[in-house]
């Protein structure tokens, strides 16, 4: 009967110290489950984080090619600007320039007009001086004989 009293004893002990380590086993796992996932939400935080800093420095830097585009393109506007500003003063000038020759033209032309208006009132009025009679101007023909 000792025998079977150590051996139940025994029995219950090794339950005990069974049930205690399963006791202490199922601690540490819901322990160690914590830890791994607070170890996994840690990860993907910061994996977020450098995603979100990766995407804030491919946003800088898209901001500023866009803004380094943007300037020249701006710079392209004002050279092409000055290219119209100055073509459009040659223009001015050239007109100019044709708009005084066709006035000196004009002049030359009306000049020209004029001294040949002149000449021919000359030749008109010479014309009508040679047509006159030699005589007088009495209106009688008179006859001039020529004798050789």
């Amino acid at each position: 009967m000792v025998k079977a009293v150590e051996e139940e004893s025994s029995k219950r002990i090794e339950d005990m110290v069974a049930k205690r380590v399963e006791e202490e086993l199922e601690k540490r796992r819901d322990q160690i489950e914590a830890e791994v996932l607070k170890r996994v939400e840690q990860a993907k935080q910061m994996m977020e984080q450098q995603m979100m800093q990766e995407l804030e420095l491919r946003k800088k830097e898209q901001l500023e090619a866009a803004s380094i585009k943007e300037e020249e393109e701006r710079k392209k506007r004002v050279d092409l600007d000055k290219i119209m500003e100055e073509n459009q003063k040659k223009i001015a000038e050239q007109q100019k320039k044709m708009a005084e020759e066709r006035l000196k033209l004009i002049d030359d032309q009306m000049r020209i007009e004029n001294e040949k208006k002149k000449l021919k009132k000359k030749e008109d009025k010479a014309s009508k001086k040679e047509q006159e009679p030699l005589g007088g101007n009495d209106n009688s023909s008179s006859i001039i004989t020529l004798t050789i």
